[in-house]
Formats: structure tokens, C-alpha cells, sequence
């Protein structure tokens, strides 16, 4: 079963926007309610997915670089990138088959 990387500010570059296949960056942090309700979902697809989408962590508290670049202003956040670009992107919290589009959609696009 595939689980989400966790990923920071020092190593989001290499991980995040060098890697070969697509990645899906979920921005969170512990005290947040939608994102704990959101990270079984994440979990479900990163198994789903495996080995075609990479599912990442990233919390916000402890990432303010990460956070400021790309924008994110509330959590939780997912942005997908592909080859090192920002090519999707959900704020709140929403139900899986939109997360599900989104992930689809970065496959394709």
C-alpha cells in the first residue's frame, strides 16, 4: 500500500518539481479539521495511483518558504505539478471523485 511522501522546504525542488512522474502536493498542518478529514482520501489515491502519480505532504507550519511561493493561502491546499509546473489546483476540502478529476486530469493533460 502506497503512502504520501512527506516533503519541506529544503527538498521540495528535488522531490517535488524534479521528479519524472506527476506529484500531488497535499499543503496541510495537524491542528487542521478539513485537512485530517481530507488525508484518508490522499491516502486512498496515492494507493490507487501508485506507480503513476506521486502523492506528497507538505506541513504548512513548517514550510513557510514552500507555502509563500506558490501562493497558498489557506489549507488544505492540493496543487498537482507536472515536470516541474503547477498544472492543477484545490483549496478546501472537497469529496474524493474531485479529487479523483484532478488527479486524472493531471495524467492526461
Amino acid at each position: 500500500m502506497a503512502k504520501p511522501i512527506t516533503v519541506n522546504d529544503g527538498d521540495f525542488a528535488t522531490s517535488v518539481l524534479g521528479a519524472d512522474a506527476p506529484v500531488i502536493v497535499d499543503f496541510w498542518a495537524p491542528w487542521c479539521g478539513p485537512c485530517r478529514a481530507i488525508a484518508p482520501m490522499v491516502d486512498d489515491l496515492a494507493t490507487e495511483y501508485d506507480g503513476r502519480v506521486t502523492f506528497a505532504k507538505l506541513n504548512a507550519d513548517d514550510n513557510p518558504r514552500t507555502m509563500s511561493s506558490y501562493g497558498v493561502m489557506g489549507i488544505p491546499t492540493l496543487i498537482a505539478f507536472k515536470g516541474g509546473k503547477e498544472v492543477a489546483r484545490l483549496v478546501g476540502l472537497r469529496p474524493k471523485p474531485a479529487l479523483k478529476q484532478m488527479v486524472e486530469g493531471t495524467l492526461v493533460g
